[in-house]
């Protein structure tokens, strides 16, 4: 089984890289006196003493911060650590979709609004007339009671997983709600993703049922998703029941399936659904979803995420590090994910609704219809925190700084970075262009295993560095060591590792016990291995240079090498693919692909598509190679082993400087710099 690559991984070199990187290292950024005043952590001697009480003391710590929300029954015991096994709150009943929801309503808040909709499809004329949806917390109620009934009719019961496979509206997060209420673990799949993809997790999940919709938009253009899943279920027998949301009403004449016997619209069984449905108690540690994330081998793994740590800790790290103060009528938080990543589960969702702010949801594009989209939308629901990837901020800069100059983003008070390292140049340009040089940025490290922010700034507490993630995130004991698991001085780089156990920590890979073990626990003895190599300054901040094994971050998405190769290999005119990732000037990481063909077969143009799409339909867009070269051989040592990391200095355009000794046929590598690039 696959594990981090650690042993061929220059240490040095990635505290050198990130010295380089940081071109604006000695530029620091103080909290601006307008946050701080009002803020939660209002400065480093509050983070520092907080921080000290939550490693030296952290039943106490997280005791008095659970104890802000609502438990049917309090906790016996705050932690539970048996190394790697963690269980938070034990003993302890409480409920997710309460704490989202019904705390609020009886509170005397159920008029005040929770989520705010936006869709895609737009006209100028009349600014989203029809495509705009405000739920307070009494519609919620409601609307997620009614399709909780829903799923208790259709069978679902309390530990079975359901599948969601939507495009983002509020439906999705009205069914994860649901799911939670009822105690069904849900296993949400981005609607990006394939029939392939569908497939594997459902087979995976042992889901006997699946949400989705007929359609989603994405640059004006209807993604078709039950056609999806209907492709899907030609090839597995585990889904018996199909639920179907008509997001497109037949727009356009577009038109979809219906199974008779498993599938169901929506709409008919929400209109003879009660909207009274209690809440179910669940243990601290029942299971509260899955969702699958790529590694270094093939098969993607299922993350295991149980109910009240990972509420108490995405409930508090949403207050912290985006200050949300409920009491604030005017605040609307905006998390641009997609509801199909950890990202959307956390910050749009699970992390928000408790602390009473509106969230905003959005299906569409930044350039759709024009390249001002995300400006226009913050002008008109004065969005106060904004929150989005590394990969949107340097599309924003090569649309240009007039874009967002059109429109009125005074407020703003809080902007976030997520999804990878954010280089010092993008940093910048959004400090200016966006906040107007007002608003503090927080740059987030985590994962989908950690389930919320690890490595973070404080608004109102931290100096920013661009491209630094600055601290660590209150009872997160991080530490940069050798492959030895010796702690290394400042500014050498190194393993990132986490030595204490954190409220959302992930509980394990759904069936496979023995991955959870070697992927995150066997590197540095006693610690948990985050895969990123990283360094610390002299000012103790953190700088993450990104993955030291086959996984590749894509736009903020993580993609197995592996997977890619998998998709090329089972196209019948290729025998062999290695992929590796590459410098792109959007999406950070682009996907280099080296493809071997099979006797008889030719290298074309042509090919080079039907490969692109063939990788786009086995795994999805998001997968598809930006660069695919035809070659008569990959390298490899005498053993057999692709020497993955020359074809990434030839993908990098760089010179091949590495030791080439173990290099079996030395000719390959004159054969491979003359290939053709897609």
């Amino acid at each position: 089984m696959s594990q981090p690559q650690t042993k061929g991984v220059d240490l040095g070199a990635l505290g050198n890289a990130g010295m380089q990187s940081g071109l604006q290292e000695t530029r620091k950024f103080p909290p601006p006196a307008s946050i701080s005043k009002s803020a939660h952590v209002k400065s480093m001697a509050e983070y520092d003493r907080l921080y000290k009480e939550s490693i030296e003391n952290p039943d106490k710590f997280w005791g008095e911060r659970a104890g802000e929300l609502h438990w049917f029954k309090k906790w016996d015991r705050v932690l539970e650590w048996n190394l790697p096994d963690a269980k938070w709150f034990v003993g302890g009943k409480t409920n997710l979709s309460y704490n989202c929801i019904d705390r609020q309503v009886q509170a005397g808040l159920g008029d005040k609004v929770a989520i705010v909709w936006e869709g895609e499809p737009y006209d100028a004329a009349k600014p989203v007339a029809s495509e705009l949806v405000r739920l307070t917390y009494n519609d919620l109620l409601r609307e997620v009671s009614k399709f909780a009934n829903v799923l208790k009719s259709l069978g679902v019961k309390k530990g079975e997983v359901v599948t969601l496979y939507m495009p983002m509206i509020p439906e999705l997060a009205i069914a994860m709600l649901a799911c939670a209420r009822i105690g069904a673990p849900h296993s949400i799949i981005f609607g990006g993703f394939s029939a392939s993809a569908i497939k594997d997790r459902v087979e995976d999940a042992k889901s006997k049922i699946i949400v989705t919709a007929d359609g989603g938009y994405r640059r004006g253009k209807v993604v078709p998703l039950k056609a999806a899943v209907d492709e899907a279920l030609t090839s597995t027998d585990v889904v018996k029941t199909v639920v179907v949301y008509d997001r497109v009403k037949g727009v356009g004449g577009f038109k979809f399936a219906m199974k008779a016997g498993r599938d169901h619209l929506w709409s008919d069984l929400m209109a003879k659904a009660s909207d009274k449905c209690p809440a179910e108690p669940m243990d601290s540690e029942d299971l509260l979803f899955i969702l699958y994330t790529s590694g270094s081998t093939g098969k993607p793994k299922g993350i295991m995420h149980t109910t009240g740590g990972y509420m108490v800790y995405t409930y508090l790290t949403s207050r912290y590090v985006f200050d949300l103060h409920g009491e604030d009528p005017a605040e609307m938080h905006w998390c641009t994910a997609d509801i199909g990543w950890v990202t959307g589960h956390s910050y749009i969702v699970y992390g928000v609704l408790p602390n009473r702010v509106a969230t905003l949801m959005f299906e569409g594009a930044p350039n759709q219809p024009a390249n001002d989209r995300f400006w226009d939308i913050i002008q008109r629901h004065k969005v106060t925190k904004f929150y989005t990837a590394p990969t949107a901020i340097r599309a924003f800069m090569k649309w240009g700084e007039q874009e967002p100059k059109k429109h009125d983003l005074s407020s703003l008070k809080i902007l976030g970075s997520v999804g990878e390292p954010i280089n010092p140049e993008a940093w910048m340009w959004y400090h200016e262009h966006i906040g107007g040089k007002r608003c503090p940025i927080v740059d987030t490290w985590w994962q989908t295993e950690t389930g919320g922010h690890m490595i973070t700034p404080l608004p109102g507490a931290t100096t920013t560095v661009p491209g630094s993630c600055t601290r660590p995130f209150f009872g997160i004991d991080v530490s940069i060591v050798n492959k030895d698991g010796q702690e290394l001085p400042a500014n050498a780089g190194g393993f990132l590792v986490i030595k204490k156990p954190w409220p959302s920590i992930l509980r394990g890979i759904l069936g496979d016990r023995e991955r959870f073990l070697k992927t995150y626990w066997s590197e540095i003895k006693g610690c948990y291995f985050a895969g990123d190599g990283a360094r610390r300054d002299l000012d103790g901040n953190f700088w993450v240079m990104g993955r030291v094994d086959d996984v590749i971050n894509v736009s903020g998405h993580r993609l197995g090498t592996m997977e890619v190769e998998s998709a090329l290999v089972s196209h019948p005119s290729v025998a062999e693919a290695a992929v590796v990732g590459m410098p792109h000037e959007i999406k950070g990481t682009g996907i280099a692909a080296f493809v071997t063909l099979k006797t008889g077969k030719a290298p074309t143009e042509e090919l080079k598509k039907e490969l692109t799409n063939h990788v786009g339909h086995e795994i999805g867009a998001i997968a598809k190679p930006d660069q695919i070269r035809f070659t008569e051989a990959l390298p490899k040592t005498r053993s057999g082993k692709i020497m993955r990391r020359l074809l990434r200095e030839l993908a990098s355009g760089q010179e091949v400087k590495g030791d080439t000794t173990t290099l079996e046929d030395f000719s390959i590598l004159a054969k491979l710099r003359d290939t053709d690039e897609a």
